[in-house]
């Protein structure tokens, strides 16, 4: 079967161009900033240390949320097979954390938490339900067989986990990072920017929404997408590594 890549060069130049128009139509830098603009801008940011720190601030926050978000969803998935009431006492839960709006989430949060661990708590929140339900899914569809036949030539647990349950679990693990790690971005921004935590990012778009700065709104959201983008090809390329070392051992 042909595979099917995600961005076409080709695709993007044509919507750069789209959007180059787009601003010449308009003529107003306030409104609608040229992609040009926007990279030059990026560039002069990137410049100063202060941008460097604010990017830092927020990954670090960022990938704080998810990691735990992970770890935890893993845990209670493996919990929640194991044990059916705990399936049970947290499928409320679960449904509460995906349906209720982020915006509610951050507001609360706000009450409880400081402005400085707001990115966090969201982005384990958007995590952690994903995570949970991907992995749950990934135990129950491994392969019963070869559990019996890992049990009846006596393989020891730690094997097992390793040669029989994680293979078939890692997929489902991969598809609920490359979801999560989108979206964790998205509310962890978001609740920077509605926290304004002092040297996040969320507090630079704050910013340039207040003084109508928008090639600073512009730079800071393409400076997003990129960090987002890294972050997400990292983790996504230690958990292929991960697949590739587990099918040749």
């Amino acid at each position: 079967m042909k595979k099917h890549s995600g961005l076409k060069p080709w695709a993007v130049l044509i919507w750069l161009a789209v959007w180059q128009l787009a601003s010449m139509a308009i003529g107003k830098e306030i409104l609608l900033v040229s992609p040009l603009r926007t990279v030059t801008k990026l560039a002069e940011l990137s410049a100063h240390p202060a941008f460097w720190l604010a990017v830092l601030y927020t990954l670090s926050r960022i990938a704080l949320g998810f990691f735990l978000g992970a770890v935890l969803g893993i845990l209670l998935a493996i919990l929640s097979v194991r044990f059916e009431p705990v399936r049970s006492l947290l499928a409320p839960v679960m449904l509460a954390i995906k349906t209720v709006p982020v915006a509610s989430f951050i507001i609360v949060a706000l009450i409880w938490f400081s402005s400085k661990k707001l990115s966090i708590l969201i982005s384990f929140l958007m995590v952690l339900p994903i995570i949970y339900t991907n992995v749950q899914s990934g135990i129950l569809a491994v392969d019963r067989q070869l559990i019996e036949m890992a049990r009846v030539f006596h393989v020891p647990l730690i094997r097992r986990i390793f040669f029989v349950h994680m293979p078939q679990v890692l997929p489902y693990f991969r598809a609920g990072c490359s979801l999560a790690l989108g979206l964790c971005w998205k509310s962890g921004v978001a609740a920077e920017v509605i926290g304004m935590p002092v040297g996040s990012i969320g507090e630079r778009l704050q910013q340039a929404k207040v003084y109508l700065d928008t090639p600073d709104l512009f730079a800071w959201t393409l400076a997003i997408i990129l960090v987002s983008l890294l972050f997400e090809r990292v983790i996504l390329l230690l958990i292929a590594c991960l697949e590739r070392r587990l099918r040749h051992v």
